[in-house]
């Protein structure tokens, strides 16, 4: 792969690491990414004088949609494609290294809970397996066959099947991992209740059409009590992403080392809010996006924590509702 080496984004361990690769990164793309740098010619904007992280401009996430993104010249190993809304444009990622992606969700899984080869892993997303270029599938792929545990795959036609092998695995003892969709989940919890205490459920948020939109708040507490858990997962994601964040309860989101989130303020898309406890639209710097845009705005509304943790509030009135963990709370 020519260009930029990436494998050095994963061993970043702290911010100022962080910051100068971000730059290093942003430098790259705003020469060779087209569409990144007509956008900054569009801003007037001089990049050589852009010395700081905070500095940098975010591209909206609605070029995705109508632009082929893609930094130095590379041809797509694949094409992501957002799940969208009926009517709706969908937003397409082409994805030069499918390895880098590969590298960068097994990092970040090991991070956050370990080896995948530890669990029996179930995906319950019958709204993303039915296309064939979900970047979510991808990753759900990825890790099922880390797992290799006989029991993980995709279980999205065959609820009794799942339930069977969730309480095959539970009597067994292993380690459960359930990745969902939203509404999937709370079929699931309604028609069984089954008890999969000690499991690990994960929601991934959106009711794709197929339910009434509730809050996250509302979500937790139907799937805590018919799953018989004391927490549930939430991933931060999307189409335009190859990084994710995790959750280990009450919407309380943390990101890898290579990935970071800024608020911006909601009237001002410049300007950024640094106070813990704002809220704002989402920015985030994902530096495995080398070969595409690391800085993205997206249509979330969110706010820092102290410590770095970020929650996701809403959606802008003007975005589509779709991708992962797009629920209002």
């Amino acid at each position: 792969m020519k260009g930029m080496r990436f494998d050095n984004i994963f061993s970043i361990k702290d911010n100022d690491t962080f910051n100068k690769k971000a730059l290093e990164i942003f430098h790259y793309q705003a020469s060779d990414n087209p569409v990144y740098k007509l956008f900054i010619e569009y801003l007037n904007i001089d990049i050589s004088k852009i010395i700081y992280v905070e500095q940098i401009p975010f591209l909206p996430v609605e070029f995705f949609r109508d632009h082929r993104i893609i930094t130095g010249g590379h041809s797509p190993a694949v094409v992501f494609e957002s799940s969208g809304t009926t009517g709706l444009r969908v937003s397409r990622h082409y994805v030069a290294d499918t390895a880098l992606y590969r590298q960068s969700l097994l990092n970040a899984f090991n991070m956050f809970y370990g080896d995948p080869g530890d669990y029996m892993i179930a995906a319950l997303l019958p709204s993303y397996t039915e296309r064939g270029n979900s970047s979510l599938v991808f990753m759900m792929d990825c890790l099922i066959r880390k797992s290799a545990n006989p029991y993980s795959g995709f279980y999205s036609n065959d609820e009794k099947a799942l339930i069977a092998v969730l309480m095959k695995a539970k009597r067994d003892g292993m380690k459960i991992f359930l990745m969902g969709v939203s509404f999937a989940l709370l079929d699931l919890a309604e028609k069984y209740s089954p008890d999969l205490s000690g499991a690990i459920i994960m929601e991934t948020g959106g009711m794709k059409g197929r339910r009434k939109e509730i809050t996250r708040e509302e979500l937790h507490s139907v799937l805590k009590e018919g799953f018989r858990v004391s927490h549930i997962h939430s991933e931060y994601g999307m189409t335009e992403l190859l990084s994710q964040a995790y959750s280990d309860g009450e919407g309380v989101f943390r990101s890898p080392p290579w990935m970071k989130i800024l608020i911006r303020d909601p009237h001002d898309p410049f300007s950024l809010m640094t106070k813990p406890g704002k809220s704002g639209g989402i920015n985030v710097i994902d530096l495995a996006n080398i070969y595409s845009c690391s800085f993205i705005s997206t249509g979330d509304l969110g706010r820092m924590g102290v410590d770095g943790t970020f929650e996701v509030t809403g959606r802008f009135d003007n975005s589509d509702i779709r991708g992962c963990n797009l629920l209002f709370i």
